[in-house]
């Protein structure tokens, strides 16, 4: 890993913090394009919803679960060029 990597990775340690969950996961299934984040394992969502933005936010008993972002490096590459 290179030094421009760490920093990127670095720039996210404040948003990480940020959020209420103390784990997470994330997995990119590049050929999808979908970036999937769980916030509990293992999650067994029993309720979705799709937002505007592509993003499908799951739900396990009224709590947020996971999240899935559609269309991920489309959307989201030139945030992550900056």
């Amino acid at each position: 890993m290179g030094e421009a990597e760490v920093e990127k990775i670095s720039a996210m340690v404040p948003h990480l913090l940020g959020i209420p969950h103390k784990k997470v996961w994330v997995d990119y299934d590049e050929e999808a394009d979908v970036l999937y984040v769980n916030f509990k394992k293992p999650s067994h969502a029993d309720d979705s919803e799709l937002t505007d933005d592509d993003v499908i936010i799951r739900y396990e008993k009224g709590r947020v679960v996971g999240m899935t972002f559609l269309n991920a490096a489309k959307k989201y590459s030139a945030r992550i060029q900056a």
